[in-house]
């Protein structure tokens, strides 16, 4: 055993430390299954057409695919006196409680759509670091049981959550029913209760777990063989190589997208397939930019890195 206590591998954790930092799932989990289980019930009370709910839940796959590669950039380069990913898990949880709070107040459609937005995208602040807290607190033979207790906070938060509108309905009495364009009051206690559940339950892990400083972590990689050798930057030559690689992409990208918004124009068909071709153009005028960037030598910022890993991901 080295002398060195820097150089030690990651200590085992005891069941109540796993416990204790995989809580704050519990309290993720009731904001989604409050979200899947009532938002289109409150799209319908608040004057949407069926037809059009499916065109309103397109913030779910929009906000995981933005907001998840910008906050998992960003919380591995982050540390301060909370320290890496737990500033991320506050801040998403304080978001994302007060958009429970406000969606079942929602004067107007328009309102519960944005809500939905933002209370999905501060989920994904939330749970995006949640995933890498395991990996970095835990050694590799208890990731499994790391793994393991955030997903019984994952089923327990989903049955309840889901079924909170009911309980509160049979077994406690609360109104089930309201006026037309009026949310039930079941409902809204739901979110209420969902709301301070998410907060108090992420509360606990930030407080009630720690993380290792950045020197310590690479000393934990070090000792468990993990650094035997250092990833070389690429070079200003691959980077601009690479960036004629993306113009290249995005320029087909482009063409793409383009000429199936043309054609489904024509067509007339549902109006959420123009998504799928807006993504199209969006992800090509990116890599248009990234690849730009590289060429000209602007390749060290957080945007070229985010769009280099989400255009080499298998």
């Amino acid at each position: 055993m080295t002398d060195n206590p820097m150089l030690q591998k990651k200590p085992r954790l005891t069941f109540w430390e796993i416990w204790n930092m995989s809580f704050g799932f519990l309290g993720i989990q009731f904001g989604f299954a409050l979200q899947n289980a009532n938002v289109s019930r409150i799209f319908e009370t608040l004057g949407a057409q069926v037809e059009d709910i499916p065109i309103l839940w397109v913030a779910a796959p929009l906000t995981g695919l933005i907001i998840q590669p910008i906050i998992g950039y960003f919380s591995d380069r982050t540390w301060n006196r909370l320290g890496r990913r737990r500033p991320f898990f506050l801040a998403g949880a304080i978001l994302a409680s007060t958009a429970l709070f406000i969606m079942p107040n929602s004067p107007a459609l328009w309102a519960a759509a944005g809500m939905l937005w933002i209370m999905d995208a501060s989920i994904n602040i939330s749970m995006e670091p949640f995933r890498a807290f395991v990996g970095d607190n835990l050694p590799a033979e208890q990731r499994t049981a790391g793994f393991a207790m955030q997903s019984f906070f994952i089923g327990l938060g989903a049955v309840v959550a889901s079924a909170l509108p009911y309980m509160l309905a049979n077994w406690f009495g609360v109104s089930n029913t309201a006026p037309e364009g009026i949310v039930p009051d079941s409902v809204k206690l739901s979110f209420y209760l969902g709301g301070t559940i998410f907060l108090l339950a992420v509360i606990w892990t930030v407080f009630r777990s720690r993380e290792y400083p950045p020197d310590q972590l690479e000393a934990f990689e070090i000792a468990e063989g993990k650094m035997e050798y250092t990833k070389a930057e690429p070079t200003s030559e691959q980077f601009s190589i690479n960036g004629s690689r993306q113009i290249r992409n995005g320029s087909i990208a482009l063409i793409v997208g383009a000429l199936s918004w043309l054609g489904l124009s024509e067509l007339h068909v549902e109006k959420e397939v123009y998504i799928l071709a807006g993504g199209i153009l969006f992800m090509g005028l990116l890599l248009l930019i990234s690849g730009q960037l590289q060429r000209s030598g602007n390749y060290r910022n957080g945007f070229v890195t985010i769009i280099n890993d989400f255009h080499d991901m298998p």
